[in-house]
């Protein structure tokens, strides 16, 4: 597991900007339930982004990461990924729902058209909002969402950049993962990870790094010696600079991808 249910993100200075925030409820382009929290900048003046949770779907920690870009000038959609299994109503499941044993259902139940088709409505609302066609979208992964983010550096979501944390790059119960799909991923990856996660060897970073390199991918590879996976969280004292440098790549790398023409 990556966050507990109370886990919240680490702040990153001070907001540029006010900020207003509500649920959503959209609709996949299969025709599923989308349960969906976005937060939209007053004055917006960066990428607008896909936030992909990990595991156990949408949750505080998303929600709260969706203010704090936000609060940066970038317009901001988390989505869970469980409508179809569970219902999109995530705010009453119950608290157990959480746990490894009674997410496994739903995540084995889970498939790439219906990820994509999530994927894809929630891209499409990013892109309807006011002043979008001035503006990028970007994606921003944890954990599995990590390496969803990867994913959707693949040319068809037409994205202006991808960032992962911790997402496994490697193929992954006889699914191929973003080293298999590297000459496929287009879009630039800023890939993040914790030098002392023991599920992502550094071989395995290093390998997922040579297949960008090898396609031709811009990409940056950033591992944080001693780190542990899940590091980016408020509170995580240890890492607190290790904190303080994801935000400042996350910020850097989304508006050096960012085409602003207003």
């Amino acid at each position: 597991m990556c966050y507990d249910a109370d886990a919240l993100p680490p702040f990153y200075g001070s907001p540029l900007t006010a900020v207003s925030s509500a649920d959503l409820l959209l609709t996949a382009t299969d025709g599923a339930p989308l349960a969906a929290f976005r937060s939209l900048p007053d004055e917006p003046t960066g990428p607008a982004v896909l936030v992909l949770p990990d595991n156990r779907g949408l949750s505080s920690f998303y929600e709260e990461l969706t203010k704090r870009l936000a609060e940066q000038g970038m317009p901001a959609v988390a989505i869970d990924y469980f409508g179809r299994t569970a219902g999109p109503d995530h705010r009453n499941r119950p608290a157990e729902f959480g746990e490894l044993s009674k997410l496994m259902p739903h995540l084995g139940a889970l498939t790439r058209d219906e990820l994509y088709a999530d994927f894809d409505a929630a891209l499409a609302h990013l892109r309807a909002l006011p002043r979008a066609q001035h503006r990028s979208v970007i994606s921003l992964g944890f954990c599995m969402g990590g390496r969803f983010a990867f994913l959707t550096a693949h040319h068809r979501f037409t994205l202006s950049a991808a960032i992962g944390l911790y997402g496994f790059p490697d193929a992954l119960r006889g699914a191929p993962g973003p080293i298999q799909l590297a000459p496929e991923l287009t879009a630039p990856i800023l890939g993040l990870f914790a030098g002392a996660d023991d599920g992502i060897p550094a071989s395995m970073v290093a390998a997922f790094d040579e297949k960008l390199a090898a396609a031709g991918n811009q990409r940056e590879i950033i591992t944080y010696p001693g780190a542990t996976h899940g590091f980016f969280e408020a509170g995580s004292g240890a890492f607190e600079h290790e904190c303080a440098d994801v935000w400042r790549r996350i910020l850097d790398f989304a508006r050096k991808h960012t085409n602003l023409d207003d």
